[in-house]
């Protein structure tokens, strides 16, 4: 293995390796992965565990991303070829599918109904999530003070729990993105999002009440059911007085609709 150099040195002697047409579109993408990672830090210290976080970082595989990614996965070819590292890490640069309709065309995202305490709650989560990044990168830091890259168990430790809070932290901000404010009485006498039901299960009871909320928001034991549960969903846009039938693993059930409570 050659003598070890900084990623910023070598990323420098890729360029220059180069014709000017393929570094034109390389560099840009190179220095920005070498700039996630860390300028000064040694090949040697990159990880497949790190590869794997900095593409969810590029977002779907669309042919835009997929096209800056190809960049990326050529340097770190060179980082194994030319001795750098040890194993191959460009395998490990994968980009999440994207969503498309049928016919081949975009997908619009989906919009996901929220009440506006779901949206307080997400918020609040994102917020705690956030904080939480200074100490994880410390906890890195200071697990490789240990040379030994191979038996560092703090060191994945960390690394995993970092994978997990950044994956949680894009999550809700696609959500938030996404999310609409639903207003339980702008459907006066429907069930929807953000409205409580009573209902009698048929023929004799008993009597429940739900409220029924968005997908991030269910809690059986508190009485909220998600829109997108099987429940939820047949119970939306009813009336009262209205009676529905819901698929059940011990055979479809019905519920008739009694109160209504935006």
């Amino acid at each position: 293995m050659p003598e070890e150099s900084s990623l910023s040195e070598i990323s420098k002697r890729y360029a220059e390796s180069m014709s000017q047409s393929a570094r034109t579109l390389a560099v840009g993408e190179v220095d920005r992965f070498v700039r996630w990672f860390g300028r000064d830090r040694m090949p040697s210290q990159i990880r497949g565990h790190d590869i794997e976080l900095y593409a969810e970082t590029l977002g779907p595989a669309v042919p835009a991303t997929s096209k800056k990614t190809e960049q990326v996965r050529k340097f770190l070819t060179y980082l194994k070829n030319e001795g750098f590292v040890a194993s191959p890490l460009a395998p490990h640069l994968r980009l999440r599918k994207s969503s498309r309709s049928v016919g081949g065309g975009r997908a619009e995202p989906e919009t996901v109904e929220l009440t506006a305490e779901g949206i307080e709650a997400l918020k609040a989560e994102l917020e705690s999530l956030i904080t939480q990044r200074p100490a994880i990168r410390e906890a890195i830091r200071l697990a490789m003070l240990d040379k030994d890259f191979r038996e560092n168990s703090p060191l994945d430790a960390a690394k995993d729990k970092q994978g997990h809070v950044e994956m949680r932290i894009r999550e809700i901000e696609a959500m938030l993105r996404r999310a609409v404010v639903v207003d339980g009485s702008a459907s006066a006498g429907r069930v929807r999002v953000g409205t409580t039901v009573t209902v009698t299960k048929l023929p004799d009871g008993p009597v429940t009440t739900y409220s029924i909320v968005g997908p991030t928001e269910a809690n059986a034991a508190d009485g909220k059911i998600s829109s997108v549960s099987p429940v939820g969903k047949a119970f939306l846009n009813c009336q009262v007085g209205e009676e529905v039938e819901v698929a059940a693993p011990r055979g479809a059930q019905r519920f008739r609709i009694d109160i209504i409570v935006a």
